[in-house]
């Protein structure tokens, strides 16, 4: 019996499986599904998790995921042999990839918002999600090897875990959306309690090939909690509380950073070329807009060879203008005057201001002095001015804008190698460490209260 048509009989099992379990009501179906659950909290060593960072591990995901996808009519054959999508160019995807003895056996994709925004959004409503605080990552592109499918989830569950703490220690992720068959939906919802953005299912989404799609959303702040309330008191393999919030696999490699950027960049300017000029025609394919937004955010040396041409009518007159602007998440404390430092998160910075959260009001055209931990081993001490109230505050806090007054070494190194470094690992290249030198006596203050 041949492969394919071994493939074929498992998929005719696992259809009349699923036919005999919808007679079931959803309860008996969703605890059926969670009594299936074999998380093993020791992995085997020669298990690797990672993020997807060389061209030969893209190379090794786009393929997995090729074929996951025309086995499953998601896809027709593409020539590469791989699924690119457009969304793997942009800095804001992250490709996580799961290796047995240096092979790649499972992938999966983050794509947080970026110029393109979401696959999803295309076919389905986020308005209801982006009403809430917290930024928003589609969850798509997962395939597991065929050979490892039938293993227990043993390498599903790890790369669910690494994205999972990946998202809410690395990405600043909050809310999670994914786009999957109507087959796969009820997986999601009883294991990990995504909530469907709808009710009806998408007959058709273009973005698998035409095949119908159900929208769902999972929220990461309430998650710990649902998982502790159904998984809590459960045995250690069946236990996605302890799995997800408690455990740590040393298989699993975390990101290095300097800064504490947001995003892990790797696509260089000969990945870029690799997979999007040579192996497929994913930037000819691209309509004029989006030639446009991918040059505003590759606008270093290097990157202008590679990315799509602009039209003559267009060239030398950018029409959209370049923010170098960037996303961080860091800690930070505000003094305006005499007062009590207050605590801050910085979320977005450049070199003449920056963003941030406060849990409490602050007063519009204040002056303070700001201390920024913008890397573990990088603070920076700012004189600042509060100039905007970013939107209402709510139980979150309130965002508002600041104006730097003053800069020191630290924060003006950091910016530079924002500006210079496309890619995660450029930001990893050693710098010289200056001692900033506070402004004033409110920062002597300020630095006291931070060391001690």
């Amino acid at each position: 019996m041949s492969r394919i048509q071994r493939s074929s009989i498992r998929k005719q099992l696992r259809q009349a499986l699923r036919r005999a379990l919808n007679v079931l009501p959803m309860a008996w179906r969703f605890a059926l599904y969670r009594r299936m659950i074999d998380c093993d909290p020791a992995p085997p060593a020669n298990l690797q998790l990672k993020i997807a960072d060389t061209r030969e591990e893209l190379a090794a995901c786009f393929a997995l995921l090729h074929d996951a996808y025309v086995g499953s009519g998601f896809m027709k054959p593409h020539p590469s042999g791989m699924r690119v999508t457009q969304y793997h160019a942009l800095p804001t995807t992250t490709t996580l990839c799961a290796k047995i003895d240096g092979v790649v056996v499972g992938t999966m994709s983050m794509i947080r918002e970026g110029v393109f925004g979401f696959p999803l959004q295309a076919a389905f409503d986020l308005s209801e999600v982006r009403a809430k605080e917290g930024q928003i990552a589609e969850i798509s592109a997962l395939a597991v090897h065929p050979d490892y499918r039938r293993t227990g989830g043993a390498i599903l569950f790890p790369l669910m875990k690494f994205m999972y703490e990946y998202c809410t220690e690395y990405f600043d992720t909050r809310h999670l959306v994914i786009a999957v068959n109507p087959d796969k939906i009820e997986l999601y919802e009883s294991l990990l309690f995504f909530k469907r953005l709808r009710d009806n299912v998408v007959d058709r989404y273009d973005f698998a090939n035409g095949a119908p799609a159900v929208g769902a959303t999972l929220d990461l702040a309430h998650a710990p909690a649902l998982f502790e309330q159904v998984y809590g008191g459960r045995s250690t393999r069946k236990n996605l509380f302890k799995y997800f919030v408690q455990t740590r696999l040393p298989n699993i490699q975390s990101p290095r950073r300097r800064y504490h950027t947001t995003n892990d960049p790797v696509m260089t300017p000969e990945i870029l070329d690799h997979f999007f000029n040579q192996q497929t025609q994913g930037f000819a394919e691209l309509d004029e807009r989006r030639r446009l937004l991918l040059r505003s955010i590759y606008g270093l040396p290097g990157y202008d060879a590679v990315l799509p041409p602009t039209p003559p009518s267009v060239a030398g007159h950018h029409p959209l203008r370049r923010h170098q602007r960037f996303s961080l998440r860091c800690p930070a404390q505000l003094v305006l005057g005499d007062d009590a430092p207050l605590a801050l998160t910085v979320i977005e910075l450049s070199a003449g201001g920056f963003q941030a959260e406060s849990k409490v009001p602050l007063p519009l055209d204040a002056d303070g002095i700001a201390q920024v931990e913008l890397g573990t081993r990088d603070c920076s001490t700012v004189q600042v001015r509060i100039v905007r109230n970013g939107g209402p505050s709510s139980q979150y806090g309130g965002f508002y804008g600041f104006k730097l007054e003053a800069t020191d070494e630290v924060w003006r190194r950091c910016v530079a190698a924002l500006e210079q470094g496309q890619t995660a690992a450029d930001l990893m290249r050693p710098m010289p460490i200056a001692v900033a030198t506070p402004v004033g006596p409110t920062a002597t203050r300020l630095a006291d209260v931070a060391l001690g």
